[in-house]
């Protein structure tokens, strides 16, 4: 006689978030100024504005672009505008600063577009193992939208969780 195999995480009644899902496909790029600069440390403006107009803008075609200044140089913030004006055009998304923080930015992005009414009373594990890299951030981020609406959040797998937060029962 053969037992049946009983799926206990199916019949548990999680609901699993994969921030995974929320990843932007396309190339990230950084745009770092310093290249600009005389001697990677002073801007002079008619040699920056010659780079700017000389500069193949297309390459940065449909790509996520970090902005940035890696060089201990004091640049004028209308340099950083001039670039993004630049950019603006071509590019599928302009941030200030580092590859991190547009991941960030773009893994923002895609949280505010979600009705998180969805997930009333629900038991939800945010998922934790992924392919693409996604910011700890966005973890944050996801499970302070999520608090106010389910019953619990966890984080893991289903099979393998740890308990983050849980709705507190009402003591009468």
């Amino acid at each position: 006689m053969e037992k049946e195999i009983i799926n206990k995480v199916d019949q548990s009644g999680l609901v699993q978030f994969d921030l995974e899902e929320l990843y932007c496909d396309g190339e990230r790029v950084l745009f770092d100024v310093k290249d600009w600069l005389f001697e990677e440390l002073i801007l002079k403006e008619k040699d920056f504005r010659e780079q700017v107009k000389n500069h193949d803008w297309l390459q940065y075609q449909n790509k996520f672009v970090a902005l940035s200044c890696s060089a201990d140089a004091i640049v004028p913030t209308w340099a950083f505008m001039l670039v993004a004006s630049m950019l603006e055009p071509v590019s599928a998304k302009i941030v200030f600063g580092d590859l991190k923080k547009l991941e960030e930015e773009l893994f923002q992005e895609q949280l505010q577009k979600i009705n998180f009414e969805k997930y009333r009373d629900q038991r939800v594990v945010i998922k934790g193992c992924s392919n693409a890299a996604v910011p700890v951030s966005a973890y944050v981020e996801l499970t302070a939208a999520l608090r106010p609406f389910v019953k619990s959040i966890l984080y893991g797998e289903p099979c393998s969780t740890v308990p983050v937060y849980k709705v507190a029962s009402v003591i009468k």
